[in-house]
């Protein structure tokens, strides 16, 4: 495989940083561009030195445009930046690995036009563990069915300012379809005063937010003789950047189209 080209936009960001320590590390990968944001204090400065890793050569700019040529773009931003650097993929005819959440309909319409012919991967998590758990929760939910009630738990830090994460969304898209529900039509994000008893068939999120929590998101299938659980914790962010690596190289011998990591991991049935 020919050497892959990769621009990592918000670079000097934690997920930045550790995007650019595992283009460097990943073999066959080169960063060909780092971008942050207009009037961030580290313009200029090297994104190697920056991610803790040898110099490289390669400055933070604020305009993607000034980037070397690329053959992908890693973004792990905000749906109004991810917007604005797709229009640059969908310019240069290039892939995009797109870790972004929180988008809502409307943005979320609005990146799919703009990308109809670019070769893309999203993904709520790019962790190999949790696309693991996204298959492993919707067989359960197939075997397992109504009869036990489901519930989805996720803690991040407190800086993260989407709630439930794009993970637990996963998680509760997955346990819908192993039941062949729309997760929309049987959601409940929250719980307060007199609720009642709990609908059948209904999916629970919770969620918790503190300190410098990683990752945690946890299914349970919970009947009266039993509960069956589905945990996955991160303890480092390395292994979503690793991921997400991984699904560039996978997505270089990809044309067109809307791909996530159940693909790039060979997770369909």
């Amino acid at each position: 495989m020919s050497e892959l080209r990769v621009i990592v936009v918000g670079a000097s960001g934690r997920m930045g940083r550790m995007l650019v320590r595992a283009v460097t590390e990943a073999r066959g990968t080169v960063l060909a561009g780092a971008t942050e944001r207009a009037g961030s204090p580290f313009l200029g400065r090297d994104a190697g030195e920056m991610a803790g890793v040898e110099t490289l050569g390669v400055a933070l700019v604020d305009d993607i445009h000034s980037c070397a040529d690329a053959d992908v773009v890693i973004d792990f931003t905000a749906p109004a930046a991810t917007l604005h650097h797709a229009a640059f993929v969908a310019e240069r005819g290039m892939g995009m690995v797109i870790g972004t959440t929180g988008f809502d309909a409307e943005k979320s319409q609005q990146l799919t036009d703009i990308l109809v012919n670019a070769p893309v991967v999203m993904a709520a998590n790019y962790s190999v563990g949790v696309n693991l758990a996204l298959s492993l929760i919707e067989r359960a939910a197939a075997v397992l069915g109504e009869d036990y009630d489901a519930e989805i738990f996720e803690a991040h830090h407190k800086h993260k300012v989407d709630a439930p994460s794009g993970t637990a969304l996963a998680m509760g898209r997955s346990l819908a379809a192993g039941r062949g529900v729309n997760l929309d039509d049987v959601a409940v994000y929250s719980r307060e005063g007199i609720t009642g008893a709990r609908k059948a068939g209904t999916i629970g999120f919770s969620v918790v937010r503190g300190g410098n929590i990683v990752g945690e998101h946890q299914a349970m299938f919970i009947a009266d003789e039993e509960r069956i659980e589905i945990n996955h914790n991160a303890s480092d962010r390395m292994v979503f950047a690793r991921g997400a690596v991984r699904a560039a190289r996978w997505l270089s011998d990809q044309s067109g189209g809307w791909y996530d990591m159940q693909d790039v991991l060979n997770l369909r049935d």
